[in-house]
């Protein structure tokens, strides 16, 4: 009966004792498995996190922060009225980016995209570089708006809210979309005052982001597609262009 006993002993102590193992083992696989899907999860959201955005409505972000029209037209005239780079514009900056302008605009007229004859608009063209420019290749009707005026070579407009007819100009230039609050409205006020067949010209920066008084961040191009419902794209290339990398060109539908 004692060895029986004993014997019965060592069995359930043997029990007992896979019993745990496999449990132990159990939770080791368990723990494993917990693990490696967690970070497979992570791995995966923070791959994602640094990919461009992919569809065409995260490609165009409005910045956050404007709580009405007035707060954002005070910040853009915070830049526009800073007399640093007033001083800047008309100094330093003035005759550099007259010649830079001027050899992107004898380039636009040898591509038969710009005329002598076009009646030109430049867009939130500060203190004028880009008119003065646009007069010293031959395009003497031109002018520019801007949220403060630079007579004679800049009006006061809002880029939003043009102060002109419709299908006043044949060839619209902008460098400053990226300003726009409403993009939608910058873009349907190009397309109201141009003619039919009327050229517009886009600098934009799609492979960084812009300056600390911008309004949006474009990704691609093909927001912009979406917005010149009136037009046809008709040319896309890469420039350097004062901290903008892409040109696009749009010819307005007859």
């Amino acid at each position: 009966m004692e060895v029986a006993f004993h014997a019965f002993t060592d069995m359930k102590s043997t029990q007992a004792k896979l019993f745990v193992t496999r449990c132990f083992t159990l939770s080791i696989l368990l723990s494993a498995t917990f693990f490696f899907l967690f970070f497979s999860f992570q791995s995966r959201r923070q791959t994602t996190t640094h990919h461009p955005p992919s569809s065409s409505s995260d490609e165009l972000r409005i910045r956050p922060g404007y709580t009405s029209y007035e707060s954002y037209i005070n910040r853009q005239l915070n830049k526009t009225l800073n007399p640093k780079l007033r001083k800047v514009w008309t100094t330093r900056d003035w005759d550099r980016k007259i010649q830079v302008f001027a050899a992107f605009f004898a380039e636009l007229r040898e591509k038969r995209l710009l005329f002598n004859d076009s009646r030109a608009l430049c867009i939130g063209a500060r203190v004028g570089q880009e008119v003065e420019a646009l007069r010293r290749v031959g395009v003497s009707d031109s002018v520019g708006i801007d949220l403060v005026p630079y007579p004679p070579l800049v009006l006061r407009g809002d880029f939003h809210h043009q102060p002109f007819d419709n299908e006043t100009f044949d060839f619209e230039f902008s460098n400053v979309f990226d300003h726009a609050l409403y993009p939608t409205r910058f873009v349907g006020e190009i397309e109201r005052t141009l003619k039919p067949e009327g050229v517009c010209v886009l600098h934009v920066s799609v492979s960084k982001r812009a300056d600390k008084y911008s309004a949006n961040d474009l990704y691609s191009i093909r927001p912009l597609k979406a917005l010149f419902r009136r037009s046809e794209l008709v040319r896309v290339r890469t420039i350097d262009g004062f901290g903008l990398d892409t040109e696009v060109v749009f010819k307005k539908r007859k």
